[in-house]
């Protein structure tokens, strides 16, 4: 039997809930605003909703970049579905169908990191990233490294 997953798009495999009510963007970001698994990180500076094509198009841009060197840790997840009304249809009759899914991100909440490589091609590469994505970011790095 053949299985086939669409490895192009990040989206939860089940949910509790099909529809999710739209929420509020507003504060800092508590948890994930540190850099945890790798050397270096792309950190959001503003809140967005990020979709995941904007997510995956950032990750082909870094792994693109740094080629087969360093490891990628993608620190965000969209599990948030976004509704839209199919255009032109009347009011009334109910929410409109799922149609993306989106991360919610706050400010200060570690994007994507990366360790293995050098600071240097970290940094560009997470450069690069950054024009892929729709907010101001900032190139953050690990605690121990800033010590050395």
């Amino acid at each position: 039997m053949i299985k086939i997953i669409n490895i192009d798009m990040l989206s939860p495999k089940r949910t509790k809930f099909r529809k999710q009510q739209r929420g509020r963007l507003k504060g800092k970001a508590t948890k994930g605003n540190t850099v945890s698994f790798g050397d270096y990180a792309l950190q959001a500076l503003e809140p967005v909703w990020l979709s995941a094509r904007q997510i995956e198009a950032t990750r082909r841009t870094i792994t693109r970049y740094v080629r087969r060197g360093g490891k990628l840790w993608i620190r965000i997840f969209p599990d948030k579905p976004v509704t839209a009304r199919a255009a032109e249809t009347r009011m009334g009759a109910g929410k409109g169908t799922p149609e993306y899914w989106v991360a919610v991100i706050k400010p200060g909440h570690i994007i994507f990191e990366i360790s293995g490589v050098t600071e240097k091609l970290a940094m560009e590469a997470m450069k690069k990233a950054s024009y892929k994505l729709p907010i101001k970011t900032k190139f953050v790095m690990r605690e121990e490294k800033i010590n050395e």
